[in-house]
């Protein structure tokens, strides 16, 4: 059985000096028929070692429910990894990872006044239960029982958020607890060290860049044992409106080199980004909010389709002058395939189609997603409105984009992004529906922000007054059977579903770009590929070759605005994730 213990220098693994030459890979980024060929490639870079966060809030929807199977299926990602791979394994509770809510389950933000990641009763409750939930399966992972786990860490960069010593002793304790009987470790930027540090427990560092000068300053903070880089930035992630981060791979392989050469064991953030399928990205926000997009490229080494990039040789190279490497060639990007101009021929109007996919609750004032028990997606809420005439809306929270109709008739928009509250409109008859429809653009995942409820909060005032009474509609959209299509040649303007068929001979990946399209999500055989939007950077969503089928395929678009007029799209065998310059 592997057993990884800690001297005054560094690792030993069963004995022998070790160092972690890792890499992250999210098996929740990745579609789960694809985790084998991700883990191949990481071993031919020549790593030893492939790390993951796992998404509490995936795993444990419910307080009563617990999902490990399918594409959560833990278990089966960690036998794959141990075909030639160690395992860093980083459970949360919370994760950041540019994720929704940095993986806290939204259920938790019902309760008004908690505080997540503190003392609070009602959370430290609610993580010992999801530990136990999740550790009990995966103690024969653990190299004390002869699995692939070496090490396991202990909250998430707790430095940048608290200092409180006892609830990461409560964390650590409850990991043990579980049967976690393998080293620990946390990881802070190096300014937050010493507040996220815990007692017996190895620190690493987090940074991508002055390697040196932040590992002696690791070393001056801890004279003794091994020297770690838990997340070594070699990319960056992308948000809506900006540019299309990359980083010039000889400069980080320079980093790398003077990493290394200190005799310090590394992990690379990330070695293969992969995707926010679905609604899962999530957003910062510092004095604005900013949400993420679907794509996790991250300008890895593994693009986001798992194909080498510069970086992958880049980084082999350097690799290859410190510890042995596989002979193996580079391996070649995979088949793409391109099917261009399919027709969307059939559409359902959202607001006359809600009803159809989703009851309603009624209520006094509008619900939050977290009352109504809802992750991701839209509420749709609805009231009526007395007078007919010019009217003033005014909602104190928008969370975090609200479309506004009135009798069906686009009124405005309202972005918490933009930091707007008000909108004025004409209410055309005594007893006119003010429809308002809300989406989820992904809660913060990082900082204080992480209390994101989402919806419409606080006071919602029409001319001043509170409306009588709301009708309050989740519409999560996991599924889609129950959507009205009908064959139509118009081109609805306001929120609609299309969808149109296609026909593959052979499934390979591809990128569905979306030119003329506004903004939406989309969704292939019922596979949630994601949120698109014109404002960039991303123009383009990856589609997994495993998603398609020999023979026909369906594609259904939600488009939140208007689309082209044609309402056609293009499978690509390129993808376009948008400019690197501003």
């Amino acid at each position: 059985m592997p057993d990884l213990q800690m001297d005054k220098a560094g690792f030993l693994l069963d004995g022998r000096p070790f160092r972690f030459l890792s890499g992250g890979l999210h098996y929740f980024r990745v579609h789960p028929e694809q985790w084998a060929d991700r883990l191949h490639k990481a071993r031919l870079m020549g790593l030893n070692t492939v790390e993951t966060y796992v998404p509490w809030n995936l795993h444990q929807p419910r307080p009563d429910r617990f999902v490990l199977d399918g594409g959560l299926d833990l278990p089966r990602f960690l036998d794959l990894a141990a075909e030639g791979l160690h395992v860093l394994l980083r459970p949360g509770p919370y994760i950041c990872a540019e994720w929704e809510g940095g993986g806290l389950p939204s259920w938790l933000l019902a309760e008004p006044d908690i505080r997540l990641r503190t003392r609070d009763p009602r959370f430290l409750a609610a993580v010992d239960d999801y530990f136990s939930r999740l550790l009990t399966p995966l103690r024969p992972y653990l190299a004390s029982q002869g699995g692939p786990v070496l090490a396991v860490q202990a909250e998430n960069e707790y430095g940048a958020f608290g200092d409180d010593t006892a609830y990461m002793e409560h964390i650590a304790g409850s990991l043990r607890r579980c049967g976690v009987d393998v080293p620990l470790f946390t990881c802070d930027q190096p300014v937050d060290l010493e507040r996220g540090a815990l007692p017996g427990v190895l620190a690493t560092a987090n940074f991508g860049s002055r390697s040196a000068e932040h590992l002696a300053e690791l070393r001056a903070k801890r004279p003794e044992g091994p020297l770690m880089t838990s997340e070594f930035w070699i990319g960056w992630f992308d948000r809506w409106g900006a540019r299309h981060v990359v980083r010039d791979p000889d400069e980080a392989a320079r980093e790398l080199d003077e990493l290394l050469a200190t005799g310090a064991s590394v992990n690379f953030y990330m070695f293969h980004g992969g995707t926010n399928f679905g609604f899962t990205n999530g957003a910062n926000d510092k004095h604005t909010y900013r949400p993420t997009v679907t794509s996790y490229d991250y300008d890895s080494p593994l693009d986001e389709a798992g194909a080498p990039a510069a970086k992958f040789t880049a980084f082999r190279d350097v690799i290859a002058k410190y510890a042995p490497v596989p002979s193996d060639p580079v391996p070649s990007p995979g088949a793409k395939l391109a099917v261009p101009a399919v027709a969307l021929t059939e559409s359902a109007e959202l607001l006359p189609s809600a009803a159809a996919l989703a009851s309603h609750i009624d209520s006094r004032q509008p619900l939050t997603m977290e009352e109504l028990e809802q992750d991701f997606g839209f509420v749709l809420y609805e009231t009526t409105l007395p007078l007919r005439g010019p009217a003033l809306l005014e909602i104190e929270h928008v969370r975090d984009r609200a479309q506004v109709f009135v009798d069906g008739q686009p009124a405005g928009v309202l972005e918490r992004e933009n930091h707007e509250h008000a909108l004025a409109f004409t209410v055309p008859r005594a007893g006119g529906v003010l429809s308002i429809l809300v989406e989820n653009q992904g809660r913060v995942n990082y900082g204080q922000g992480i209390h994101d409820r989402k919806g419409l909060l606080g006071a919602v005032l029409v001319d001043g007054a509170e409306p009588a009474a709301w009708t309050n509609r989740p519409l999560p959209l996991t599924a889609l059977e129950d959507i009205p299509f009908a064959a139509t040649t118009a081109t609805p303007v306001g929120p609609t579903f299309h969808r149109g068929a296609f026909d593959v001979t052979e499934p390979a990946d591809t990128f569905l770009h979306l030119d003329g399209w506004t903004k939406g999500n989309a969704w292939v055989n019922g596979f949630p590929l994601g949120r698109y939007w014109s404002r960039g950077p991303q123009r383009s969503l990856y589609v997994p070759a495993p998603v398609l089928r020999a023979g026909t395929n369906e594609l259904v678009v939600l488009e939140l605005h208007a689309g082209p007029r044609g309402r056609t799209v293009d499978f690509r065998d390129a993808p376009d994730l948008g400019p690197t310059e501003e």
